[in-house]
């Protein structure tokens, strides 16, 4: 069903996610839906931060979750909505890492031994 390797490319990644949404009929849901699945992941990553490392723990009726899998699930419905808009991921990250580095180039003092 979906490739296992701690070192998946982002091309991979669709990939994977791809031939995960293919085997169902309803394919991929709406750019709409799909944004509105990756509020409520972000909710659940925030609700996963606060209580780990901010200001309101969670009552001890609630399950304790886990951050990378929040962040995994958001990752998800990224990729499904790049997907469904044929968005390759990989060249518009290389596109904003480039981006980043001119706009900030000069913006934080950089490592010596970076």
């Amino acid at each position: 069903m979906t490739e296992k390797s701690s070192e998946l490319s982002l091309q991979q990644i669709q990939d994977a996610v791809d031939g995960w949404i293919s085997q169902w009929e309803e394919g991929y849901w709406s750019p709409l839906a799909n944004l509105a699945r990756l509020v409520e992941e972000v909710g659940e990553l925030s609700r996963e931060i606060n209580d780990q490392h901010g200001e309101k723990p969670k009552k001890s009726s609630e399950e304790e979750g886990r951050i990378g899998s929040e962040l995994a699930d958001i990752l998800f419905v990224l990729v499904c909505i790049a997907n469904s808009l044929d968005v390759d991921l990989t060249e518009e990250f290389e596109g904003v890492l480039e981006k980043y580095d001119i706009r900030d180039a000069d913006r934080w003092t950089r490592k010596e031994d970076a």
